[in-house]
């Protein structure tokens, strides 16, 4: 699977009730992560909280989003779409937020979900 610059990748998803967090990760592989994007329902600290961050060898700086449109055990959806600057995420709602694309990568073939979600589809186009 590549997943381009200027493409969207829409992901439908259903949290699991008691929902603590869950992770969509996008990269090259487990160690490069380009997206970490992490909600938190109540996870290491945060309570009702998106987390984004990258790992290149170790995780950098964490970037925090206080809109929180998600609901344990309720089916969402996102649309995210990027290129070698910025990932932009349309939240559930209409919200959108960015996370900065530290690779300056323009191709992703790696997508990782862990967490207390069931992705039922991912679609590219």
């Amino acid at each position: 699977m590549s997943f381009k610059a200027g493409m969207e990748m829409k992901i439908t998803a259903k949290t699991k009730p008691g929902c603590d967090s869950f992770a969509i990760n996008i990269g090259h592989d487990a160690d490069a992560i380009a997206l970490h994007f992490n909600p938190r329902f109540n996870s290491q600290g945060d309570t009702n909280t998106i987390v984004c961050n990258s790992k290149q060898g170790g995780w950098g700086a964490e970037h925090r989003e206080p809109c929180f449109p998600f609901e344990q055990g309720e089916e969402f959806k996102l649309t995210i779409s990027f290129n070698n600057e910025t990932f932009y995420i349309k939240l559930p709602g209409g919200t959108m937020m960015s996370f900065p694309n530290r690779f300056g990568d323009d191709v992703f073939k790696h997508v990782h979900t862990a967490g207390d979600v069931r992705i039922s589809s991912i679609k590219i186009n």
